[in-house]
């Protein structure tokens, strides 16, 4: 099949990488443009343009997905069908061009956790498990209808930076039986159910901003779901610190934002018990285990 893949972060590598890998063929890849990044501003790729361009396949980077010649250029590949993996939303004129259509792949169990950070939320809220799932494009974000959906357990120990990991290759594999159905056409589409949606918006710093008022699981969930970026962090004396790696205790007995420390550790106070920080980056510095921190800082 003819494909057009559209995808901007390296959560979309796997994805794109098993599509060229595979008997179909990529006619162009679409992704976003180039960006200043880091502390000299310079202009650089997206990680799928990097990589698309790697393995010399034609790039668009529109600065409008409503552009005429880019619409006409679409066109004029006569795909069978778009595949979507972490991208922007795209209007019903570009959507519709594919004679198969197009396809999104998402990084939960829809209709759980619709839209931009569905594997942030479900650390954040406590889940057990997680999944991928593809769907047909409709003009309401995440709402079409459902191809394939594959889950996948969370372990204690996992935080945003290993679950999207997990979740990357597991929607590579995917996005490719995807594919494979639909050039076959031996598939039956699941209807969403909307009473069962739950959103999952855009991470902002006011989210990041560790509460010690509520109890310390919320808290290790938020401090999992924001590792490593953006981070949680607490402020104290004007200063920011970022926590990476915690462990709900009950010992020793705290206030909520009470600290204590021992030689090796840090323990800080919440509404219903104790929570360790494991690993900590003070603002301007690098990130470090407890012990090393307690070496050099204090936080009182």
């Amino acid at each position: 099949m003819k494909i057009v893949f559209l995808g901007t972060p390296e959560f979309a590598i796997p994805s794109l990488e098993k599509i060229i890998n595979s008997k179909h063929s990529i006619e162009l890849v679409v992704t976003a443009p180039d960006k200043e990044r880091g502390r000299g501003k310079k202009l650089l790729p997206t990680p799928v343009k990097e990589f698309a361009i790697s393995k010399g396949l034609e790039v668009l980077s529109p600065n409008s997905l409503k552009e005429e010649s880019f619409i006409e250029r679409l066109k004029s590949i006569n795909p069978d069908l778009f595949v979507v993996v972490a991208f922007r939303i795209l209007p019903k004129e570009v959507y519709t061009i594919p004679s198969k259509g197009s396809f999104n792949l998402h990084a939960s169990l829809l209709p759980k956790y619709r839209g931009a950070a569905p594997i942030q939320w479900a650390l954040i809220n406590g889940e057990k498990e997680t999944g991928v799932t593809t769907f047909f494009l409709e003009e309401k974000v995440d709402t079409g209808n459902i191809i394939l959906q594959e889950k996948i357990e969370i372990d204690d120990e996992d935080d945003y930076g290993s679950l999207h990991d997990k979740l990357k290759i597991l929607g590579a594999d995917v996005v490719i039986k995807t594919i494979d159905l639909i050039e076959t056409g031996d598939y039956e589409l699941i209807e969403q159910d909307n009473t069962k949606a739950t959103p999952a918006p855009k991470i902002t710093r006011e989210l990041c901003q560790i509460n010690w008022s509520k109890s310390a699981l919320e808290i290790h969930n938020l401090v999992r779901g924001l590792s490593p970026s953006p981070a949680a962090f607490f402020v104290l004396k004007n200063k920011i610190y970022k926590i990476y790696k915690t462990k709900v205790t009950q010992e020793p007995k705290l206030k909520p934002a009470e600290f204590f420390f021992s030689k090796h550790e840090i323990y800080v106070g919440t509404s219903d018990g104790t929570l360790q920080i494991l690993e900590i980056q003070p603002e301007g510095r690098k990130r470090m285990k407890a012990e090393e921190f307690l070496r050099g800082y204090k936080l009182n």
